[in-house]
């Protein structure tokens, strides 16, 4: 997990600064169109139709696009709000796969997980506060990609104990690839990148393919909810990439806000309520 989410604060850094000068969908197009194409040349000569072979493949479509959706709405947040502020918003994401771990996952949760996601939405308010200079567009796209994410996860984990970690990558990189060319002839505009552009717009692909097969087998060994702390990880990144690389460093109060929400979720995976803990399998 730790892994993933150093990749992930790469693809979110990088995607910034591509977006302000080419337009979103064609950067999303090229993370899964180039992520398939190395996936076809790594692993299709050797793992051929195993690579596609699914016993859930409606599940992984529907993954697949939730990913869609999270890259699409995070890189437009990105594109007009700081790296750090932005990424703390999509944090949220912890607060609610706990939230939804009982109800779709099975795993119990308590009134403490419940007081720690409201008290974590508190942290967002400092975040997003009426005085505060984030635009109003952004913050509803860093909400929308929250939103996905957390289904993502869920998914993921209904998934991963019984489908192998490179189909669910692959599925990803075909459905996003397919999707986003199908809706790439009306966003086709803007300069041409440069080769060192080009690299770096290759380069989405790399972290973000990589990133989602570490995380894959993560969710592989551990459950959801008790996973989440170490997603975190990914906000120091973010703040030290989004001040480093775009002098961009977030307020105090910013800074408030996003320690509120990391403790709340760190709070609520770590949480036991009733001396209950654990997965409920059925």
């Amino acid at each position: 997990m730790l892994s993933a989410v150093f990749c992930f604060a790469l693809l979110d850094a990088t995607s910034k600064h591509l977006s302000q000068t080419f337009n979103v969908p064609l950067l999303v197009w090229a993370r899964y169109s180039v992520h398939l194409l190395l996936m076809l040349i790594l692993f299709g000569p050797s793992r051929r139709l195993r690579l596609i072979a699914t016993a859930r493949p409606i599940a992984q479509i529907a993954r697949a696009l939730l990913l869609v959706g999270v890259t699409g709405f995070a890189m437009a947040a990105f594109r007009v709000m700081p790296l750090a502020e932005t990424t703390a918003l999509l944090f949220i994401t912890p607060l609610i796969v706990a939230l939804l771990a009982g109800p779709m996952l099975g795993e119990h949760v308590g009134s403490r997980r419940w007081l720690a996601a409201l008290a974590g939405f508190g942290g967002t308010l400092l975040i997003v506060r009426p005085s505060g200079d984030l635009p109003a567009d952004g913050i509803v796209f860093a909400m929308l990609a929250a939103l996905c994410y957390s289904f993502y996860h869920v998914q993921t984990r209904r998934l991963a104990s019984t489908e192998q970690p490179l189909t669910m990558v692959f599925y990803t990189a075909l459905v996003g690839t397919v999707t986003m060319s199908l809706a790439l002839p009306w966003n086709w505009y803007g300069p041409m990148p440069s080769v060192g552009q080009a690299v770096m717009i290759a380069s989405l692909a790399l972290y973000g393919g990589l990133g989602h097969y570490l995380l894959t087998h993560a969710f592989r060994h551990a459950t959801a909810s008790r996973l989440a702390p170490f997603l975190y990880a990914q906000l120091i990144w973010a703040t030290l990439l989004g001040g480093l690389w775009h002098g961009q460093w977030p307020d105090l109060i910013s800074i408030a806000g996003m320690t509120v929400i990391v403790g709340c979720g760190i709070f609520a995976a770590m949480a036991k309520d009733d001396a209950r803990m654990g997965l409920k399998r059925g």
